[in-house]
């Protein structure tokens, strides 16, 4: 496995330098047709590819959000405008590639998802996470929560709706969201997963049921519609069907039907829900998930994650928001 890895740094920096001599000699044409050797970005970026998707031909969303927005980008702008910065890189990494062990996950990254109801979503990246990342148990990361209001906390806490009407997550202007840490090279995946929750129109699980801002589509990423997982995100729409508009969210957002809010998560931050709404059984009558599940987050207690310190739901029962 030693010599494998060798091998590979090996290419990896005869590839820089023959880039590097391509690139003096034949300018940037010859750049642009030989550096998918070095970077494998043959599918990255096609031709006049929508980034941030959102008023395209028969646009989904007619509701005047007016932070719908699109880019395009060629290969050859790409190429010719970043070689500089790909070049140094490449330079550096040839020398100075790490040997890492074969398991080590990339960065990890926080972000969230939300789309209606949390406990449904909660279940289905969690499934993700055992699927994509092969996590067990004790190292799943997926938790219900809040996020997308510019209030942020109130005396450090976001809660659910309590009779005490304290650091009400609604009334600070918050979404239920699924929060997770992950690595950035799987982001795309788990943003495929959360687009296959829609339905063929677009329309989310629970679209003709749970409605308003705190259940409004909002997807929380680092760097927001300026990080390449903005891009990443709209890749996995088009894998799915093409389904749904991204808007820049500015926090408070309204609740529209198709179209989720590209929030970044330096300022708009997701806070952990409840013990009692973690690992919770989904908002349908048949989604009742077996108790190796829902006792998840009794494990994670004993073990000493803090779930907070908000009342236990409207009437103090904690069961079912209750």
């Amino acid at each position: 496995m030693m010599q494998q890895r060798m091998q590979h740094r090996r290419y990896f920096a005869s590839t820089a330098i023959s880039l590097i001599l391509l690139l003096v000699q034949g300018g940037a044409d010859a750049f642009q047709a030989t550096s998918t050797s070095l970077l494998g970005v043959s599918n990255r970026l096609r031709s006049s590819q929508t980034v941030l998707a959102g008023q395209r031909n028969g646009s989904h969303n007619d509701e005047g959000v007016d932070n719908i927005i699109v880019r395009s980008s060629s290969r050859r702008s790409f190429f010719t405008q970043q070689a500089p910065s790909i070049l140094a890189a490449a330079t550096i990494v040839a020398n100075t590639l790490p040997i890492l062990p074969a398991n080590a996950e990339d960065d990890l990254i926080d972000v969230y998802f939300g789309c209606g109801c949390f406990w449904h979503v909660q279940h289905e990246f969690v499934e993700a996470e055992r699927t994509i990342l092969g996590r067990a148990d004790d190292e799943l990361t997926s938790r219900a929560g809040y996020a997308g209001g510019k209030a942020g906390a109130s005396n450090g806490k976001v809660c659910y709706h309590n009779a005490q009407n304290i650091a009400d997550y609604g009334k600070l202007g918050h979404a239920e969201v699924v929060s997770m840490r992950i690595p950035s090279s799987k982001f795309e995946e788990f943003a495929v997963e959360y687009c296959k929750l829609f339905d063929k129109d677009g329309n989310r699980p629970d679209q003709f049921g749970d409605r308003g801002t705190e259940y409004r589509n909002v997807v929380g990423i680092p760097g927001g519609k300026s990080s390449p997982l903005a891009e990443s995100l709209v890749k996995a729409s088009l894998k799915t069907g093409d389904k749904l508009d991204f808007a820049v969210g500015k926090g408070d957002d309204r609740d529209l039907a198709k179209v989720s809010f590209i929030m970044d998560t330096a300022d708009f931050p997701a806070f952990g829900a409840e013990q009692y709404h973690q690992f919770h059984d989904g908002f349908k009558l048949d989604e009742n998930y077996p108790n190796s599940y829902n006792s998840l987050a009794g494990k994670f207690a004993q073990k000493g994650e803090d779930f907070g310190k908000c009342p236990n739901g409207m009437i103090g029962i904690g069961i079912g928001g209750l």
